[in-house]
């Protein structure tokens, strides 16, 4: 079964853009979004400002893609506490998302010969105490890309 998935690290604020929370971590996103920003595709209007750490590295499981992303931001741990709690005073807060796709067929697949089963995956307690720490949550989106067999 074709399987395409990401995880990332966000901040999101309606108040404080995305350069400042960088400037606050000094730590440099891998994506942003600005709250009300125009795009022509897609039709999407971002409700907030989000600062962004994502892995999406093929051939790793849910669980390793977010080590990644946490070995880059424990060191700064204390700063983005302190930040997710201001954010957290203005309707902000803190995220931690996995998505996942299966039967993604219209992305190119990998060579999966020999790969690790990218189905299973477990958050340890290592990455459960830096949500609690942070004050983020988790978020776990997962779509079937099938399509409506039935569909005429």
């Amino acid at each position: 079964m074709p399987l395409h998935q990401y995880a990332y690290f966000a901040l999101f604020s309606q108040h404080i853009s995305a350069d400042d929370m960088a400037s606050r971590l000094g730590i440099t996103p891998d994506e942003v979004t600005v709250r009300g920003s125009r795009c022509t595709e897609p039709a999407v209007l971002p409700t907030d400002h989000s600062w962004m750490v994502v892995c999406r590295e093929p051939g790793l499981r849910v669980d390793e893609q977010i080590t990644r992303i946490l070995d880059r931001l424990q060191p700064h741990t204390d700063r983005i506490c302190d930040l997710t709690r201001r954010l957290a005073g203005t309707g902000g807060g803190a995220v931690l998302q996995a998505v996942r796709y299966f039967n993604d067929v219209d992305r190119p697949q990998a060579d999966t010969t020999g790969a690790p089963n990218l189905f299973g995956w477990h958050l340890d307690r290592e990455v459960l105490d830096f949500l609690n720490a942070t004050g983020a949550e988790l978020d776990v989106d997962e779509y079937d890309m099938t399509g409506d067999k039935n569909a005429d």
